[in-house]
């Protein structure tokens, strides 16, 4: 079965994407070649479920994104917190999936929508 193995947020401001995922969830991000190959690196982590991408700006985007990427997090509440400091917003409150987990979604400072989920059995 094809599964995803990388993903892509296009951004405005590469650095400032940097800095919001960074800080927000210790993301890892390297500014990877110059012109038409300028492109930021992301390391999400080592040794959990999880996939790796990178950052592209969005006026050298052939189209508009519409994809959403969930980011997978031991505290919801706390993640989301950890958004508002960062400089994001909140656009769906902490919500329960009856018995499978918790879910938020958000808007990190370039606009990309994104959720937070936290998994948890006796999530009500």
């Amino acid at each position: 079965m094809a599964r995803v193995v990388h993903f892509e947020l296009a951004v405005d401001d590469p650095e400032r994407a940097a800095a919001f995922w960074s800080t927000a969830f210790g993301w890892g991000v390297t500014h990877f070649g110059e012109g038409p190959q300028d492109y930021w690196l992301v390391d999400t982590g080592d040794g959990e479920l999880g996939i790796n991408g990178g950052f592209v700006r969005r006026q050298d985007f052939p189209a508009p994104v519409s994809t959403i990427c969930t980011v997978g997090v031991a505290d919801c509440e706390a993640a989301v917190t950890a958004v508002e400091t960062a400089g994001g917003s909140v656009l769906m409150p902490r919500m329960a999936l009856t018995g499978v987990g918790w879910l938020a979604y958000c808007r990190d400072t370039e606009g990309t929508v994104f959720g937070v989920w936290q998994a948890d059995e006796t999530a009500r």
